[in-house]
């Protein structure tokens, strides 16, 4: 009886992986699967500017990138006043009401966008505040009933050679062993931490690598035996998760990719003002059919209702689930929720871009950023109902 019980545990103990990966979404094919069998069209939403802020989301023109953003508050506020800024920016820019509010409105993911600095020390110790947002944001999602893609927006040494990867405008992680091997062991990091967690659909290894302006005939041939490696390291500690490859040249090409190397993998390309005719994806397609494998448009929109629709009923009529670009965002119309600009805004803006030398005065700098902090709230923003429209989800209650 011992002996039955002790091969019955250790059964058990062999079948827990199986067991997870059932829960997992998964790849078929040219499709994303489900847990429960049925193919899964994914109708995201990306929360751009919480953990890896972008210039442009606070109208800034030349401090673009997140070290110039957090310099211009530094000066605008001072540090000890910056850190709680951008403590209750963090703690309220996506909060619980956010991830049912998306939910509710007929989106079935959020892409969530990660700075490297907040989740490893520049030593490669990994620690940081972002793995307790990460963490709360994924349980928020859990409860909504929503998926989640972590995306890697920023690695350390910069992806793309651009502001949005906070790097020095140059691709320098592919250059740089330390930058990728710190890049390697940080999505080791995430896979270990959330080995098995059915909420999350996939991992998007990196943003947008290898802008076209770079030395692309050296970068491209490093770009997927790169991957290969991060999805071998995510593979040893959480295996049944899907790996999303991102095209190079801001993922626009799949021209550097071969055959898949392993299951389990997608292919993630991001389209803004595009052609709404086929030929705008053609090649996108045939890479698809060429080797089995399925598309996922991980970034799009910042135009108009119209486009957006155009857009999207392309992807969807060819089978491709897409991820709109992005879910909040200050002043705009291109967003699903607007925050309104704070009275000062444009004087707060003039400071931080260097436009001119006079700083505002304390007062109107503290009623804008506490404004500002006011309207991320999702109860005192603007929700664009016709942008939700324009992506075939609900329309005004």
């Amino acid at each position: 009886m011992r002996l039955m019980s002790a091969v019955w545990l250790v059964l058990c103990i062999l079948c827990l992986p199986a067991a997870a990966e059932e829960k997992l979404v998964r790849t078929q094919g040219r499709s994303f699967v489900a847990p429960d069998g049925q193919p899964l069209h994914i109708k995201g939403i990306s929360l751009g500017n919480w953990l890896m802020p972008e210039g442009y989301m606070f109208k800034f023109e030349v401090a673009k990138a997140p070290r110039q953003i957090y310099g211009a508050f530094d000066r605008l506020l001072g540090p000890e006043r910056a850190a709680a800024f951008w403590k209750q920016y963090r703690d309220t820019y996506i909060a619980r009401d956010d991830l049912f509010f998306i939910k509710s409105v007929g989106f079935n993911t959020v892409r969530i966008p990660l700075h490297w600095n907040l989740f490893m020390a520049p030593d490669g110790t990994i620690a940081g505040e972002g793995w307790a947002l990460l963490d709360r944001v994924l349980g928020w999602a859990r409860e909504a009933g929503l998926y989640a893609i972590v995306d890697l927006h920023a690695a350390p040494g910069g992806q793309t050679g651009i502001n949005h990867d906070d790097g020095p405008g140059y691709p320098l992680m592919f250059y740089v062993p330390r930058d990728r091997d710190l890049t390697v062991k940080l999505w080791r990091a995430i896979a270990e931490r959330y080995r098995g967690n059915p909420t999350i659909l996939g991992y998007d290894l990196l943003n947008e690598p290898i802008a076209p302006y770079h030395d692309i005939a050296t970068l491209n041939p490093r770009l997927e035996p790169f991957f290969r490696r991060v999805t071998e390291a995510i593979r040893a500690v959480d295996p049944g998760r899907i790996v999303f490859l991102a095209a190079g040249q801001w993922s626009s090409s799949f021209d550097m990719f071969g055959p898949p190397f392993a299951d389990n993998l997608a292919y993630t390309y991001h389209s803004f003002w595009a052609s709404t005719k086929r030929d705008s994806i053609q090649r996108h397609l045939n890479f698809s059919e060429r080797y089995d494998v399925p598309l996922f448009l991980g970034e799009t929109g910042e135009l108009t209702d119209a486009w957006n629709e155009g857009f999207r009923t392309l992807h969807e009529r060819h089978g491709i689930g897409w991820s709109f670009w992005t879910y909040k965002n200050l002043d705009s119309t291109s967003t699903v929720v607007s925050i309104p600009r704070p009275d000062g805004w444009n004087e707060i803006v003039a400071f931080a871009d260097g436009r001119t030398d006079t700083k505002p005065d304390d007062a109107l700098i503290a009623r804008a950023t506490a404004q500002y902090l006011d309207g991320v709230l999702l109860k005192n923003a603007n929700v664009r109902w016709s942008y939700l429209v324009s992506l075939g989800l609900k329309s005004a209650p």
